[in-house]
């Protein structure tokens, strides 16, 4: 009996409710901003979580339009988020605001936008943020949250998990969520012109590598193949071409990692990711420059992908760090192993229920020396 081809992947979805799109368009936040005001009360103070990349240009900054009574308060990107970076973060908003906000305007790339994702939800949750990594933790919908991407490709505008490393005890797990998705997004391709070139070439693989992964596994279906698709096309037509930073190639990218993000929400990723985060926690790479770099190890899980993507990195002329794991110590390795397989559904969906058979101990080694 033939399967129906949406049969498997995730059938339930909540997508951003409303969004504008286009150069320019940052000018149409403030009216996003006072629709919340008149449903929160006139008075209520809105929070902005700002990449702290903008604190050296107000310029951007003051188009936001912020009051005197709101809150604008710049997040540290040197380091991807943890649990208690939210928690401190959360307790400090609660304390500003005296209350709930209107709204809470994640402005930034992945990690700014995680972390206002996780911040409106713990406003509303009681414990803490490590409290509710995993699957379908939070039962109270957030504050009501607008996405404002500045670097494209990690999704975070569209997903329903928000990623950060646990502290205590080193696992980088997500928030996921249908709370934890934003309730309105908008896509200006101008702000990422200033994004330098490495950078924008290793998030915006993100998006490629999302959707590779979820072609390749077996929990997918009609529709997150069709996001996946048309994210791949995109991905194609920006890296391939001869300036991947062109303007009309910016806009591309900001849509295809939007599309990339609804892929990822009905299907799921891959052995890339794993790999990645395992990078992360134990050796503190940023997840966009890890994925990137593991994918160029894993040749053997996805050839075709992988020959692609070595064809984009040398059409951009884009350099990619080598020897991450030389001379790593045995007990780090050990590390790595542990903060890669334990991404059980991801792995799964590539390998099958005993990915442990094809990826053991040794491989996993022998996988990570090649990085």
């Amino acid at each position: 009996m033939s399967t129906s081809i949406l049969d498997t992947g995730i059938k339930v979805v909540r997508n951003v409710s409303g969004f504008t799109v286009g150069r320019g368009s940052l000018d149409q936040l403030p009216q996003f901003v006072d629709a919340r005001r008149a449903v929160a009360g006139e008075d209520a103070k809105v929070v902005y979580l700002v990449d702290g990349y903008f604190r050296e240009r107000p310029d951007i900054v003051q188009r936001l339009q912020a009051r005197a009574t709101d809150i604008v308060r710049f997040v540290d990107v040197v380091d991807e988020p943890t649990t208690d970076g939210i928690d401190s973060i959360t307790e400090d908003i609660r304390r500003a605001v005296g209350g709930m906000p209107a709204t809470i305007v994640g402005f930034g790339g992945g990690t700014t936008m995680d972390t206002a994702k996780a911040v409106a939800n713990l406003l509303t949750n009681n414990g803490n943020a490590a409290d509710y990594q995993g699957w379908d933790l939070v039962k109270v919908p957030g504050v009501h949250k607008i996405a404002v991407p500045t670097i494209s490709g990690t999704g975070a505008e569209a997903t329903r998990t928000c990623v950060m490393t646990n502290t205590k005890t080193g696992l980088k797990l997500g928030m996921n969520s249908d709370y934890t998705v934003y309730d309105q997004m908008v896509l200006d391709p101008d702000l990422t012109a200033t994004v330098p070139r490495n950078q924008y070439f290793y998030t915006g693989m993100d998006a490629y590598i999302h959707c590779i992964e979820a072609l390749a596994g077996s929990y997918r279906n009609a529709v997150g193949d069709a996001y996946s698709r048309e994210t791949v096309n995109l991905c194609r037509q920006v890296f391939l071409a001869d300036d991947m930073m062109h303007a009309d190639a910016r806009e591309r990218l900001m849509v295809a990692s939007y599309l990339g993000g609804c892929a990822i929400a009905t299907s799921y990723v891959g052995i890339v990711h794993p790999f990645s985060a395992g990078l992360s926690v134990v050796l503190g790479l940023h997840h966009c420059v890890a994925n990137c770099i593991a994918l160029n190890a894993l040749e053997e899980f996805y050839p075709a992908e992988h020959a692609e993507f070595r064809t984009m990195l040398e059409k951009q002329q884009v350099e990619l760090p080598s020897g991450v794991c030389s001379g790593l110590s045995d007990e780090r390795f050990a590390r790595l192993v542990a903060s890669t397989v334990v991404h059980v559904k991801p792995l799964t969906n590539a390998l099958g229920p005993d990915f442990r058979d094809v990826l053991t101990d040794d491989r996993v080694v022998d996988i990570f020396r090649r990085m």
